[in-house]
């Protein structure tokens, strides 16, 4: 008598693509777009002030922190850059009257940014720009974000890359900190009020090259394999052909 059949085990269901690239963004979303939206939305549309803006702006991402501190018993790490930000630029915003130091102070939310992005490489679970880089390279599919997991785990490699992607991007935003400083102290007020926007988006530009170069296309190319790879393994075996029947006499 041979042996039963084995059990045949459900499959998960599928998360719709929607849904799951939303999973994958909803915390960019909540922590870092909300906040910075409103407080254009209350300095530009209803005239409040800097530091009311700002002030108003910080209460989810403050909310948020406070929330993992009491729920996970941890520390949200996107939400609690957000709120350090602005409660540096509730500070420097009282610094009036230089229009040079005016043009400077905009560097330190950059420096904070890219310090705080730096030091969550080497310190706790997950570095911060991970939060936009794993929705690029999952694209919505449960699989490829099932395979980011289990790399994530298992793969030391796939950990250096993701922490050369924050990397970069902190390099690249102290670099347009400093880059701002030297043109606030010694170009015209007239030339760095156009040219800090230049140099700002130089820095992101070249850290989505560089970083997409040295760790987004290894990664996606890792999560490929992958996926490749449990896919086939979850593939019904192809058996034998059963023993041929007899010949006819």
């Amino acid at each position: 008598m041979g042996a039963p059949p084995a059990p045949v085990v459900p499959a998960a269901p599928a998360v719709p693509r929607g849904r799951a690239l939303w999973d994958s963004f909803a915390p960019l979303v909540v922590d870092a777009v909300l906040p910075m939206a409103a407080y254009y939305a209350l300095s530009k549309g209803f005239g409040m002030s800097t530091v009311a803006a700002l002030g108003w702006s910080s209460a989810l991402p403050a909310a948020r922190t406070v929330w993992g501190l009491v729920k996970d018993r941890r520390v949200n790490g996107l939400a609690a850059l957000i709120l350090v930000v602005n409660l540096v630029g509730l500070v420097l915003s009282g610094v009036s009257g230089d229009a040079r130091l005016m043009l400077a102070k905009d560097s330190a939310v950059s420096s904070t940014i890219g310090l705080a992005v730096m030091v969550s490489a080497f310190v706790g679970q997950r570095p911060l720009m991970t939060t936009g880089l794993k929705p690029w390279v999952v694209k919505g599919d449960p699989a490829r974000l099932a395979a980011w997991d289990r790399l994530s785990v298992r793969e030391a490699r796939f950990r250096r890359l993701e922490r050369t992607f924050s990397l970069v991007w902190g390099s690249a935003l102290l670099a347009e900190c400093v880059a701002r400083v030297v043109g606030a102290y010694t170009l015209p007020v007239d030339t760095m009020v156009w040219l800090g926007n230049v140099i700002l988006g130089v820095a992101i530009v070249g850290a989505m090259l560089i970083a997409g170069g040295l760790a987004a296309d290894p990664m996606e190319k890792m999560v490929d394999a992958e996926t490749a790879a449990e896919k086939a393994a979850q593939a019904p075996p192809t058996g034998p052909a059963g023993p041929a029947a007899p010949a006819a006499a």
